[in-house]
């Protein structure tokens, strides 16, 4: 049975907070004037629960109710995971 929740598709820009991530919706639109693409850009805050999504990650999340003050997404599923760069220090 599906629901009727808005569902999104974003990328991960910050986890560094216990079981919430950052992600950031890109939106594409046509400027009715001078028909040029404009991309707007935000960002809101979803509940993680498993708290390993790294940044970087394309996520699918889903409308749910308010969390927190700021939290009404919850991450739904894991699109592509991006691994973290490593260092190396050589010394």
């Amino acid at each position: 049975m599906t629901n009727s929740r808005r569902r999104l598709i974003g990328t991960v820009v910050s986890n560094k907070m216990d079981k919430t991530v950052t992600v950031a919706i890109e939106r594409r639109t046509m400027h009715p004037v001078y028909k040029k693409v404009v991309k707007s850009t935000k960002k809101v805050m979803a509940h993680d629960e498993s708290n390993e999504i790294a940044e970087g990650a394309l996520v699918q999340i889903v409308e749910s109710r308010p969390l927190s003050r700021h939290k009404r997404w919850v991450v739904e599923k894991v699109l592509t995971v991006t691994e973290p760069l490593s260092v190396e220090v050589e010394g």
